[in-house]
Parts: C-alpha cells; structure tokens; sequence
C-alpha cells in the first residue's frame, strides 16, 4: 500500500494521506460518485476525476505486480535468478522496463541465435563479442564441423553474430536508450498501397504523409491506422536508423579490430532484424493508446452532455418517428412515459394525406391532453415539423426535434422487446423518441452509448478501455441527477451506485408486487438489499412520496439527525427549514461539526435544504430551424443558419442544420483566436449560429463557420 500511496503522490498534486483514504474506501466497495459526495471529508473533498485517477492507477500498478511476480516465478525455476536482477526487477517502474528484463530469460520458440547456440557456436560469440586483438579466422575455423552442421568459416562467424545480435536486441539498457529515441523523434510515415489509389480515395490525404509522431494528433493517427487495417496504406513509425545505429555502437563496438568488425556486423542486423521491428511494434501500441484514450476521452465528454442534456420532464408527449413513404408512427404517452396509443399517418408522397394527417393530430393532442410534440430529426423530420407548425392547436403546444440516434438500437434490443412485446420496432422507436425528450438520462442509458453516435472511431479504439470509461460517465451522470425509485426503470437502477442489474431487477420486482417504496428505509426489504448496497445507494434514490421531507433530497440517511437536529434547535421542522431562507441563515453550521462530519458536508446539506432533489441539468430551450432550408440543395456559400451541435471531436464540431446531412466546424473555424480543443468553445446540444463556407454535393460534405 505504502509503495502505491508514495508512486501516486509522485504522479499527481494529491496528499498521501487523501490517496491512502481513498484506497481504502475503494477497497471497502465504495464506489467513486459515493466516496465524491459522502466522503468529503475522508478525501479533502477529491472530486470524481481525481478518484478515478487514483482507482485507474492503483490498478495498473497491482497488474504490474502481478506480472512482476509471474517473471520472479519463472526466473527463479530457471535457476538464473540472481539477487542484482530481482533487485532490478523489484524497482522496474513500468511493463515496458520490466519485460526488458524478462526478455532473455523468456521461453524461446526456435531462432536463429538459439539454433547457432545448439550447434555450438556461443564460445566462439563470446569471443568475439569481448573485441580483444584476436586471429579471428583462426578462431572461427576451430568452430568449422560437419557434425555440428557448420561447414565453413562464413558460417562460424555468421552463427556467432546471429548470437551477438540477440544479446544486443535483450540488453534492457539498449532497449531503454532505443524506446527514447523512437518516443522522441520516430517519424510517422504514411503511404498509399500500390494499386488502390482509386479504392482508398477517402484516404487521399495520406497517400504521401510524413510528420514527427510525437506531434501527430489522435485522430489522423486512428485515420491512417484505420486506412491500413483496410488494406489502402501503409503505416511506419521509425526513427533515423543512423542515430539509433550510432547509439547502439557506442554502447557495444569497444575497438576496431577483427572483432570489433564482426560486433558491428551483428549491432546493425540485430538493430534492423531485431530491436527495430519490436520498438516500431511497441510505438504502435503506444502511440495507439494515446490516440485511443484521446478519442475515448472526447466521445465521453459528448455523452456526458448528452446524457445531461435539458429534459422537458413529466408531460403528456406526443412523439412521431417520420417516414416519408412508409409514414409516420405516432405514439401518445402520458407524463410518465406510459405508451397510451399509436398509430400511422401517411402525409407525404405517395398517399399525400396531408390533411387526413393533421386532423388525426388534432384530434390526438385533444383526446390525450398532448402539451408537447416530440419529431425524430431523422428521413423525413423537416416535412413533419413543417406540417406540424400549419396545424392550429387551440393552445400552445411546443414542437421539439429530437436526435434519434440509437433509438433503432433500442427498438430491436431485448430490453425494449421486453417492454413492448406486442409492438414492432417502429412503434417501440417513436415511444424512445418520446421519453428522450421528457427525460433524456432515462431512455439513452437503455442504449449501448456506443451506438449513440457521438464519438469518433469508437470501434477502432481498445473495446475494454471504451466501455470502462463511459460506464464511469453513464455512472456518475444518472448519479449527479439522482433517481425516482417508484418510477426508475431497471436499466436506470443498474447505474445507480451500489446497485448494479441484480438489485435494480429485485427493487423493480419488490415495487410490482407491494406497490411504490413508501420512503428510502423501505428499500431494506428488497431481497439481497444488504447494509452496504443501502450506504451506497440511498443518497442517489429519492422517494417523492415519502412523508419525510429528506427523503426527496441528497442528504444521506446516515447524516438525517443532523438536519433534524438544525431543526429542532430552531423549534421548527425540517419542511420549514426548506420552505424558509430567513430560517436557514440562521443555522450556525460550526455547532453540527463532529470528529467525522466537517463543513464539506454540512455546506452540503444546507445547500440540498435549500433545494431538496434539485435537479442539476439546464432547462430545456426552445429551437427552430431556417425554415428555406431543407435539404442540402438549398445551402449556398454565405448564408447564416441555426443549427444544434450534434457531435464533437480533436479536429472540429458536426452541425445540424436541418438538411438531413450535419456539416463540420473545423477546429480553425470555430474563433478567431487559436483554440487547441473545440470542447472550449461549443457543447453538446448547444444552439449556434454558423455561416455556411462551402457545399460539397457529391460527397455530401458542408462546411461551416462559427467565426
């Protein structure tokens, strides 16, 4: 613990005692929204970011003692473990150093040193590897025999450098002297596939590439590796060859005899066939996890602002997935989400019902009490909402576009087929339609996030390394909003923290059969709903209904006596504390502290008695689109247009501006001053207005500025 609490603190700002104590509670099962909110003063306050920070490299460091161990184990039976390598083993920092060391006690599949090595050839090696004043053809023709299957001289001496190569190739040093270099200045090289100049047209821009690798951005590095996965390009990540060459020499060439020659000789195979082939190897992976965490980082930002986006919250909703020549499925749903009807209206070509289609949607948004329109903003959308602003509704009724990205994901999943069995997958698509724009949080944790389409190349990135990072945003979103538990739907719960699909599915179960949880205490009846899971948990459930008031808020179950406490040293309840400022200011919080309960936390529950439950996302804006402008035909160079940013990457922003095709805010376009991360200046969702550069029909690409 000592060493993981002492390497952390060397790589952040943190305090030793803050990373011990956060190890601790990670250890014990706490999870990171609990430890951020309710273990303030444990941790002197560390936010979510930082916790992880500490839970992700904790968990590097054990793997690597695990290894460490592995490579201590099979030395040791090998009998070559010497204290001077365990010591060096022992303080190896990372995998790289580490499996330097291994690598000339590895088991070997059969190579040329080791068949050299068989046939005898490792004496005269050494010889020649100590570079003394020597009649090397003398001492090589000693070695000459048909037994051994070294027939001549040439093949003395070339068994003896193939067994020089590879010491050169496992000398950690070496390897270490030569991993600087190519992390320093490897040169990424890009050229296109003889032959598929036309096939790999999209790659164009790399046919003839060539930059310092250490200033490669993250996604011309996942482009260009993508391109050669396809089969159009070729990749290669080198240093000069002359400088590691030089490096090499000075380490191992000591003179310049006949020796010195034959060491020379086997330093440039060992580094051209050996070491060259292995470091371009290990820069691929590294550079490849840069450009993959970079990528990963960015699509989990957008759907951290996805996932919080603005919900319109509990109405009646009538929400329509457009189809132009199948038509259009309407749903009505209730202020809880509840699917009440459906049906199809075909407005467009070639039924052009257009006015049948308006009456069944007045008729709709009278009989189910509708206050507000949810439109899918895929094929057909624009028409939709145009027909819906020419129907006059006897009073006001928002109309609200909708992405309905990944919403054909969940109408075929097995959760929505659970839900909506006797429904086919457009009704089941409208209905998702409809709930992401009541509660966006709800329906898109439902959905894969990876197939909610807000990324860049998230499906040549490290599987493990994506789903790890956005189940952390998934997590901490669904807990900085907190859950209704009698309205939550099971794939909610799962995210909640110290639940996971077990419990979410029992609370769900225990709610159908004994009806809504009457306050937070009741959820110990849950089955398997243990004394941990409730510390967890019951800070991010709330239960509206229940008759205590600290029910509906964050304040933790643990800390109640202490509201209560403010309470009644004022005479007055706890409701009357949360109805009444001038109350409030007259809690003296120095009064409530305790060996365990400090400022962080009374400031906390002040601030949830100020608002109990409050919800922290934005109030939904209302948005238009230019209504002249509906397809890509209608753009031209010049005009100003709305738009919704729809998807952030390294190199720009995607707009839509409602022509079925977003178009692309480069990085340059964005301010008129240098920005190094569009994420400074626009967000997920946020209403922008751009100015239209240029429009590309053939390729469908438009291009656009905020400047």
């Amino acid at each position: 613990m000592e060493k993981y609490v002492q390497q952390i603190r060397q790589e952040t700002s943190l305090e030793g005692w803050q990373i011990e104590r956060t190890i601790e509670l990670l250890k014990q099962g706490a999870t990171i929204p609990f430890i951020s909110r309710y273990r303030k003063e444990m941790t002197g306050s560390l936010d979510e970011v930082q916790i992880g920070t500490i839970r992700d490299r904790l968990h590097q460091m054990e793997e690597l003692d695990k290894r460490r161990e592995a490579i201590l184990s099979s030395i040791a039976e090998q009998d070559k473990l010497t204290p001077e390598l365990e010591k060096q083993i022992r303080e190896a920092m990372n995998m790289a150093a580490l499996e330097d060391l291994y690598l000339p006690y590895r088991p070997k599949r059969k190579t040329r040193a080791t068949m050299a090595v068989a046939r005898g050839l490792e004496p005269l090696a050494k010889m020649l590897f100590s570079q003394h004043n020597m009649d090397v053809e003398g001492k090589a023709l000693s070695f000459v025999s048909d037994e051994k299957d070294v027939p001549d001289l040439e093949a003395a001496l070339a068994g003896a450098r193939d067994i020089i190569a590879e010491w050169v190739n496992e000398d950690a040093r070496a390897r270490q002297r030569i991993r600087r270099l190519n992390e320093r200045k490897s040169q990424l090289s890009c050229k296109v596939v003889k032959g598929k100049e036309s096939e790999g047209q999209k790659y164009e821009n790399w046919f003839e590439w060539s930059e310092p690798m250490s200033k490669a951005p993250s996604h011309r590095i996942m482009a260009m590796f993508r391109g050669e996965n396809e089969g159009f390009l070729k990749v290669s990540i080198q240093p000069d060859e002359e400088e590691a060459l030089e490096i090499l020499e000075s380490m191992f060439v000591k003179g310049r005899n006949e020796a010195a020659e034959q060491v020379t000789m086997a330093v440039k195979d060992s580094y051209k066939r050996l070491m060259s082939p292995s470091m371009e190897t290990e820069m691929r992976q590294i550079f490849k996890r840069k450009a993959d965490e970079e990528a990963i980082r960015v699509f989990a930002e957008n759907l951290r602002q996805l996932l919080l986006a603005p919900p319109l919250g509990q109405k009646n909703i009538l929400a329509i997935d457009p189809g132009i020549r199948t038509g259009c499925k309407l749903v009505c749903l209730d202020k809880q989400g509840k699917l009440l009807h459906n049906e199809t209206i075909y407005p467009f070509a070639p039924q052009n019902q257009r006015r049948e289609a308006a009456a069944k949607i007045q008729s709709l948004v009278d009989a189910y009490q509708i206050e507000a329109i949810a439109i899918g903003n895929g094929t057909g959308g624009r028409e939709t909402e145009d027909l819906i602003r020419k129907i006059r509704f006897p009073r006001d009724i928002m109309a609200v576009m909708v992405n309905e990205s990944g919403a054909s994901v969940y109408s075929a999943s097995a959760v929505a087929r659970e839900e909506f069995s006797d429904y086919d997958v457009t009704v089941r698509g409208a209905v998702s339609i409809g709930r992401r724009l009541a509660d966006p949080l709800a329906e898109l944790v439902k959905i894969d996030p990876k197939s909610i389409g807000v990324g860049q190349y998230q499906h040549d990135v490290d599987q493990k390394l994506l789903k790890n990072s956005l189940d952390d945003v998934v997590v901490s979103s669904v807990n900085k909003v907190g859950v209704e538990v009698n309205t939550a739907s099971k794939e909610l719960l799962t995210y909640v923290s110290g639940l996971g699909p077990v419990l979410a599915k029992n609370i769900v179960e225990y709610r159908g059969e004994n009806g809504a949880f009457p306050s937070r205490n009741a959820l110990k009846k849950v089955p398997r709903f243990g004394a941990k899971a409730f510390e967890q948990a019951a800070g991010f459930l709330r239960v509206n209904q229940s008759d205590n008031p600290l029910d509906k808020s964050a304040v933790h179950p643990e800390s109640y006596h202490i509201a209560q406490a403010m309470a009644r040293d004022l005479g007055v309840t706890v409701s009357d504390l949360m109805k009444s400022q001038e109350l409030r200011k007259q809690i003296v919080l120095e009064k409530y502290k305790t060996e365990t309960v400090g400022l962080p936390t009374l400031n906390d529950i002040l601030a949830e008695l100020a608002r109990p439950g409050r919800d922290p996302r934005k109030e939904i804006e209302h948005f238009e689109f230019d209504r002249s402008v509906n397809k890509v035909e209608d753009l031209k160079p010049g005009m100003k247009l709305p738009g919704i940013v729809t998807n952030i990457t390294a190199f720009g922003a995607f707009v839509d501006v409602g022509v079925h095709q977003d178009g692309l805010v480069h990085i340059s376009q964005m301010a008129d001053r240098y920005i190094s991360n569009p994420s400074e200046i626009v967000t997920l969702n946020q209403k922008v207005m751009v100015t239209i550069l240029e429009v590309d029909l053939a390729r469908k690409r438009i291009q656009m500025s905020l400047k």
